[in-house]
């Protein structure tokens, strides 16, 4: 079986995750997907397959060499975000694309006026939805690339390699995919997620995060004898918002430019509540918004004696220092760095590198500091967690061949 038959049959198991379940994996639906893989790599002959009661898939493709090689890792993940239905996924090939607007179906169409990066891929071979739900090439790509490419060097056994270790996760969407991965029985040096988006991405800097609950709690009574008494909670929580810098927000926002993000509000006379994410490159920053945060809501209270609480919790952090201190390390051994090894891999899969800072999350930044330095690689596919989701086919391939290049450059 190929690369892309395996894509699609992986894509038409629905796996949606659901951060409400409070279980993991947080569906039922990604268990069966996960004991359909262990089946497969057991089946492929690949060695310590191990699924946990978490639903986390560990193998092994052992070393076809006698040198002293790094035993490095691939990842992916086995869910598809919520932001989309991920049942009944139909997949279809639009061959040698012709660069105009794909009609997916009566009534949607992929127009290139919107999404013009579909003109980047004209004369390609596209995977796209039927209109109904999302592709899920976010992260099923990842999982056949790195399936494929294994089965790859072990059909070319003149490519030496060390021992590779790879592991596919459940609820990645929902922020909780490196929460229970078994780093100590991984046994990596270091590892890649396979879960990157256009051809050619090498994302190794993410946002540091936190989230913050911030509770008003106002004062009800009759609004005809309320003068002097009333502290209406939702005025109170207006305030606060009205505080923070309208030019840092993600509609204004870019590159490494950190915001504040309200997320949700609601709110009565009685009590009112507002839900931020805040997000910043820079560690410095990121702990002065959480500052100003907190110093708004002082300021709230100075005015109005315990009206203004903040329940705030760091999610993340950069995954930049610990990838810098793996080269570091690196270095040391007279080894390649771990990016440097990225770069030098896309570049002989025939693309050039496009590094640039996630402006979100990974599990690769979880497990950066969970003692895995993990940095992130294309997978190839577009327009994610929705109905217009594509991957064009010679991106697969050639994160395919990323791999194993990074297995082979390390060898060598």
């Amino acid at each position: 079986m190929d690369l892309i038959e395996r894509f699609l049959r992986y894509v038409q198991v629905e796996t949606t995750s659901d951060e409400s379940t409070e279980v993991t994996p947080s569906t039922p639906t990604q268990m069966i997907f996960a004991r359909q893989l262990e089946q497969e790599l057991k089946d492929l002959n690949f060695e310590d397959v191990v699924l946990d009661d978490l639903g986390y898939l560990y193998a092994t493709l052992p070393a076809n060499t006698k040198k002293q090689v790094p035993v490095i890792g691939f990842i992916a993940h086995m869910d598809t975000a919520p932001d989309a239905s991920g049942k009944n996924v139909k997949p279809r090939i639009v061959k040698n694309y012709d660069g105009k607007d794909i009609r997916l179906n009566a009534d949607t169409v992929m127009q290139t006026s919107y999404f013009p990066e579909l003109l980047n891929h004209a004369g390609e071979d596209l995977i796209v939805t039927d209109g109904t739900t999302l592709l899920g090439a976010d992260d099923k790509a990842g999982i056949a690339e790195i399936i494929s490419a294994m089965l790859y060097l072990r059909e070319h056994p003149e490519i030496e390699h060390g021992k590779i270790r790879i592991a596919f996760n459940p609820d990645e969407e929902i922020g909780m995919g490196a929460h229970h991965f078994n780093v100590e029985l991984f046994g990596c040096d270091w590892a890649y997620t396979m879960d990157g988006g256009e051809v050619g991405e090498l994302e190794f800097e993410n946002f540091n995060a936190a989230s913050a609950k911030i509770t008003f709690h106002g004062t009800n009574v009759h609004p005809g004898t309320a003068k002097g008494k009333m502290v209406n909670a939702a005025l109170l929580a207006m305030e606060f918002a009205e505080q923070l810098p309208e030019d840092e927000r993600p509609e204004a926002t870019e590159g490494y430019e950190g915001f504040y993000h309200l997320t949700g509000m609601s709110g009565t006379v009685e009590e009112a509540q507002l839900s931020y994410i805040i997000r910043d490159h820079s560690r410095e920053l990121f702990e002065a918004r959480k500052r100003n945060i907190l110093n708004i809501a002082e300021n709230i209270n100075a005015q109005y004696p315990g009206r203004c609480e903040v329940v705030m919790k760091d999610q993340y952090y950069n995954m930049l220092e610990k990838v810098k201190e793996a080269d570091e390390a690196n270095r040391k051994k007279n080894l390649p760095g771990i990016i440097e090894l990225a770069k030098q891999a896309i570049l002989d899969a025939g693309v050039a590198p496009k590094v640039q800072p996630i402006r979100g999350g990974t599990d690769g930044a979880q497990l950066s500091f969970k003692g895995l330095p993990c940095p992130n690689i294309f997978a190839g596919g577009m327009n994610m967690h929705g109905r217009f989701e594509y991957v064009p086919v010679q991106s697969m391939e050639k994160a395919m061949m990323t791999i194993v290049n990074i297995c082979k450059l390390i060898a060598e």
